[in-house]
């Protein structure tokens, strides 16, 4: 079995307790100090379902082609190592990478030449060695002219969730689930309940769709970035309310949630906590939000 990938492991120094009988805030860890989370920017990991890879983006490491690019580790000894750019980036900007559950494909958006304009959705072959094979734009379904971030696929494949400040949301960036119809994604449909003026993106599923963890901003390239959790009420999303783990603050920068496809009680999430800390923006590994909606909202 795969062994659990190296945290440094101060959960329980960043675990803090309000008033008797309120809430805990989420105990957390650090991935992969040094391979995985660094000096530079790290944001929105992955790890593939056999828990043998992971991918990441980052803003401003260096070794990669350029622009905002990809990278990958392999699980050795229980730890992270070999961190190498992903042969799938572009002289521009490549990021929001996501396995989908089956461990066939990568998911990630590009602004590479040859799309439909701004960032545009993409995926890849993984082959058996842990390798890619050349990505694809997922096509007019899903990309416009405006941008589309974070794809995230549910566990069947049959949806695919992102953000997209196009499609005729509600203000700045919403979040929408398109369908697979058998050779691409259609008909994107706003998730019901969350998307506003402010900016609402890098968004997952939490059993099934019962709850969805997502990011909210007046504008992610200036201000502070929050990370809300809400419950399906049966038709919609409801009740959101900040994540509570310590760095996610209203004067923070906390993003890019991801469930571990390994450990599905698990969710990696980019942030800037005070410690412990490696870089800018590092990866986090923390329990998944609870989960207590129901059925019926997704499309």
């Amino acid at each position: 079995m795969p062994r659990k990938p190296a945290v440094l492991c101060l959960s329980l120094l960043c675990a803090a307790v309000t008033a008797a009988g309120a809430a805990v805030l989420q105990p957390y860890g650090l991935e992969g100090i040094g391979v995985v989370s660094t000096a530079a920017s790290e944001v929105r990991a992955s790890v593939s379902p056999d828990g043998q890879w992971i991918v990441w983006g980052s803003t401003d490491r260096t070794g990669g082609p350029g622009g905002w690019d990809l990278w990958q580790a392999r699980l050795r000894d229980g730890r992270w190592v070999e961190a190498q750019p992903l042969p799938v980036n572009s002289p521009q900007n490549d990021f929001d990478p996501m396995f989908s559950a089956d461990g066939r494909w990568l998911y990630f958006f590009s602004n590479r030449a040859g799309g439909f304009g701004g960032d545009d959705l993409y995926r890849a072959p993984v082959l058996a060695d842990g390798g890619f094979g050349a990505a694809a734009n997922l096509g007019a379904g899903v990309n416009g002219a405006s941008d589309e971030w974070a794809p995230t696929p549910d566990l069947d494949g049959r949806r695919l969730l992102f953000a997209s400040d196009g499609h005729g949301g509600a203000g700045g960036h919403d979040l929408f689930v398109a369908r697979w119809d058998g050779g691409a994604f259609v008909d994107p449909l706003p998730v019901p309940g969350v998307n506003g003026p402010e900016d609402d993106f890098d968004a997952a599923w939490l059993e099934g769709g019962r709850a969805l963890v997502f990011a909210r901003s007046r504008d992610p390239a200036t201000a502070p970035v929050r990370l809300l959790v809400a419950q399906c009420d049966g038709g919609a999303y409801a009740d959101s309310a900040p994540w509570a783990i310590a760095f996610n603050t209203a004067d923070g920068t906390t993003l890019g949630p991801v469930v571990d496809l390994s450990k599905p009680a698990e969710i990696l999430v980019s942030g800037a906590a005070p410690a412990p800390k490696a870089g800018k923006l590092d990866i986090y590994r923390a329990r998944a939000p609870a989960v207590t909606g129901s059925d019926g909202c997704l499309p």
